[in-house]
């Protein structure tokens, strides 16, 4: 049974639910902490609605990232360790997150390192 008084976060119709800014405010392996609680809005089946998902200051990291109705990012962020929920994985948008650590984007170093490398090998004389 729901209780009436739940209030459930509507993502459709919530302010911030318009076009998401171009680029995504995270990254794939950034450790980030949730600043708002997320209960179950009646997108995982196996909890009644308003069930908390995950409590405010939990710590995961982004799993990875998609899209809902092709306009709203959602953050697939893995939460280790937190007992009272129960689910590890949950879906967050950039409101609901805050970042813990500063995002490195290892493929793009990487890629940059061997750009520098061929131009010294291969630099002519």
């Amino acid at each position: 049974m729901v209780n009436p008084d739940t209030v459930l976060y509507d993502s459709v119709t919530a302010s911030r639910s318009g076009k998401d800014e171009e680029k995504p405010k995270f990254g794939i392996g950034q450790k980030v902490k949730l600043i708002k609680e997320i209960v179950n809005d009646g997108t995982y089946p196996h909890s009644p609605i308003g069930t908390l998902m995950m409590p405010q200051g939990a710590v995961g990291y982004i799993k990875s990232i998609g899209e809902f109705l092709q306009v709203i990012r959602v953050y697939e962020v893995h939460f280790l360790g937190v007992e009272e929920a129960p689910v590890e994985i949950v879906g967050c948008r950039e409101n609901e997150l805050e970042a813990l650590e500063d995002y490195r984007d290892e493929v793009e170093e990487e890629l940059e390192y061997m750009r520098k490398h061929r131009e010294e090998h291969y630099k002519k004389d």
